[in-house]
């Protein structure tokens, strides 16, 4: 497609660049005892096996299924998730204009790895069509284990919630390079999921909920172009975690624009352009120009980010006035991530991501 013609499309994660909540951190918290340390220590389990052990059949989100058999064995309904997930929804500033800016442009879809109670509590307060969304699929009630199980259950969690945080240092490439103490809640943690949970009844929540997340994701976004009649050259994606590298390199590898939004390291190392901002606006702002003039036209008006490059780039008037309102003293930081300044990003990206999202849901992968 030529830049004239092209139809350009909008998709974004949406826990992150949208909203300010870990939902499934959060729902651990309420749930379960201790269960932000817990959730914690699976979550840098779930980095582990997703990017450095590689384990087969395995995606970088799928702590999404590993905490649901605790938080049944704790009486966690399809209701009671569906309940504090609405209670709980916290947008990041600009959100609600954002989504209905993108809309109003282009074709627009969420991807995320959050549960679908989530996500269908955030559609009907940003009035998103749910149709428009790819998440992970959950029907909490449809399983049952017995009194011996939830107990045994809790017994892990216990155990779990008092394991030590896995380190992971920049350019771990291997469970060698870990300390032996964190080899061994690796090799505990397998045990438990893989060998006790995995023949119990609670292991077929392990084998039949999929969180769309890593492989997944990308999975959507070529369903979205197929949907669309669009090549994956004229998608721009958002994303801020580990869950969302596999669908950064695709994008990027195929011509398609990448956006890390108040990303973690993982983020950063597979975006072209990081975004630190409190307020979504910069969001509407790359899309517009993306939208209208395509790929190289944005990828310049980063280079250049500044209130003259806004002007010089035709962005639109009222997303102009909007950010000189919001940011009268200067602009967010918005750069392009190349390898000279990669390793700057990831920590200035990590750092300001804790001051938007909290420390305990900024660490996490």
């Amino acid at each position: 497609m030529s830049p004239a013609s092209a139809q350009r499309v909008f998709v974004s994660d949406c826990e992150g660049p949208i909203s300010k909540n870990d939902n499934a951190f959060e729902l651990a918290s309420h749930y379960i005892p201790d269960g932000s340390r817990f959730f914690t220590v699976l979550s840098r389990y779930d980095d582990i096996l997703a990017d450095v052990v590689k384990r087969a059949g395995y995606k970088a989100g799928d702590t999404l299924k590993l905490i649901l058999p605790f938080l049944k064995a704790y009486g966690a309904s399809n209701q009671d998730v569906m309940a504090y997930s609405s209670g709980h929804l916290l947008l990041v500033s600009g959100a609600r204009d954002t989504l209905n800016f993108v809309r109003g442009v282009m074709p627009s879809f969420i991807v995320s790895t959050s549960y679908e109670q989530y996500m269908r509590a955030l559609c009907d307060l940003v009035d998103f069509p749910f149709e428009n969304v790819y998440c992970t699929r959950l029907d909490l009630d449809r399983y049952e284990i017995d009194e011996e199980e939830k107990k045994r259950l809790k017994r892990f969690g216990g155990e779990i919630s008092e394991m030590p945080v896995i380190e992971i240092a920049r350019g771990t490439r291997s469970v060698s390079d870990l300390s032996k103490e964190h080899r061994g809640v690796i090799e505990r943690l397998d045990e438990i999921f893989w060998k006790e949970i995995s023949v119990m009844k609670a292991g077929k929540i392990l084998r039949e909920v999929n969180p769309v997340g890593g492989f997944e994701k990308a999975k959507a976004l070529q369903n979205i172009a197929a949907r669309l009649k669009c090549d994956l050259c004229d998608l721009m994606y958002v994303g801020d975690s580990i869950t969302d590298i596999s669908v950064f390199r695709m994008v990027r590898e195929a011509g398609g624009l990448t956006v890390s939004f108040n990303g973690n390291e993982y983020a950063v190392r597979e975006a072209e352009i990081a975004v630190l901002s409190e307020n979504s606006i910069v969001t509407s702002i790359i899309a517009d120009v993306f939208n209208r003039f395509g790929r190289e036209e944005t990828i310049s008006l980063i280079e250049e980010w500044s209130l003259s490059a806004l002007k010089k780039h035709h962005v639109n008037p009222e997303l102009q006035k909007r950010i000189m309102k919001l940011y009268p003293k200067g602009l967010p930081k918005v750069e392009r991530i190349a390898p000279n300044n990669m390793a700057r990003l990831m920590m200035e990206s990590s750092t300001f991501r804790k001051t938007v999202r909290g420390e305990a849901v900024g660490r996490l992968g």
